[in-house]
């Protein structure tokens, strides 16, 4: 018993970092393509560095909020001198100048600390943490199946809705967890993203869905796009959107509860503990008891029990009632025993 006790904590303490990788993942933002012009070199360096901070800023306030909660606090004006209040640090991904002239790339890092006080003071509803890493499953007719893929590109790993993309099986609009899983386990994914394409050049259409070991569900389509990379960026911004729906905490009230976990190996038991650790639904969590194949944890959760669940499948958990009490185990193992 000590022992399991000890190597869950040690476990616990080298999950710690992944946290911090999401955070600096949201709060930085990439590829932003600046060309200024000035007296010289180093005066459009500064204008294109203040551009950046400004086109960074923004995104990042309407990435992590919802356009509906913007529009009740009346807009939420972003200044240069705001922008460059936000930011931690400016990173250079290509550069040319010369003549007066800056041309680039480059990358903004925000402060979490700074962006999220200034909401907070808007009294704007926010979601900074990412959803759990889903397999992108690009979907389309064997003659577009490749370019379909390569629009997705390898990851997405900044958006609010992590992905990496599928690159081999027969996959289809009905495919499942067993037919996905060999690709998305090995990737630390805990579901799947069906992108199914349909309709032609200049019009595509994405209908699209989560999977899961619990089963399908759709999300929804997305609107008209003009090309496939369209098409694959409105894909994330309709599970960005989703996940924000779903995941914003509006009010301050919270449901106190104890729970079992079920689990069949440490690792397991691990995962099991870092999805509720890492659900924006859940705070103050606490593992009070733990044996060879149980825990018993204490949290609070903001919502209903149903968002809850909803919340903790996407994360490869399922919650159950069993004799009036909670029970968490991996949902993979239930279907396993399904």
């Amino acid at each position: 018993m000590i022992r399991l006790v000890l190597a869950a904590m040690l476990l616990s303490l080298v999950g710690t970092g992944y946290v911090y990788a999401d955070t600096k993942d949201v709060y930085t933002i990439r590829n932003i393509s600046v060309d200024e012009s000035a007296g010289s070199v180093i005066e459009a360096r500064e204008k294109a560095m203040g551009a950046a901070r400004l086109a960074a800023a923004r995104q990042l306030i309407n990435k992590i909020t919802l356009a509906s909660d913007r529009a009740a606090a009346g807009g939420i004006p972003i200044d240069g001198a705001l922008a460059a209040r936000f930011t931690a640090a400016v990173d250079v991904e290509e550069e040319t100048a010369g003549a007066g002239r800056y041309r680039g790339k480059l990358a903004v890092v925000l402060n979490p600390q700074t962006v999220r006080a200034h909401l907070d003071s808007l009294k704007v509803p926010y979601l900074d943490a990412q959803a759990p890493l889903a397999l992108i499953v690009p979907v389309a007719s064997a003659g577009l199946q490749p370019a379909w893929t390569t629009a997705f590109g390898e990851r997405n790993r900044g958006a609010l809705v992590p992905t990496v993309t599928a690159t081999y099986g027969s996959y289809t609009a009905f495919s499942t967890w067993s037919d996905i899983s060999p690709e998305a386990t090995p990737q630390n994914a805990r579901r799947g993203i069906l992108a199914e394409l349909q309709g032609r050049d200049g019009a595509w259409r994405v209908v699209v869905s989560t999977v899961t070991p619990s089963g399908t569900e759709s999300v929804g389509a997305t609107p008209p796009a003009t090309t496939l990379e369209a098409a694959a960026d409105a894909v994330a911004t309709l599970m960005d959107e989703s996940w924000k729906q779903a995941s914003i905490v509006r009010d301050g009230s919270r449901t106190d509860v104890s729970a079992t976990v079920l689990f069949t190996s440490l690792v397991e038991w691990n995962t099991l503990r870092g999805a509720l650790a890492r659900s924006p639904l859940v705070s103050d969590f606490r593992t009070r008891a733990v044996a060879r194949e149980g825990a018993v944890v204490t949290f609070s959760y903001a919502g209903d029990e149903k968002r809850l669940r909803n919340d903790l499948v996407q994360r490869g958990v399922t919650l159950a009632r069993e004799q009036d009490e909670l029970t968490l185990r991996s949902a993979v193992s239930t279907s396993v025993l399904q």
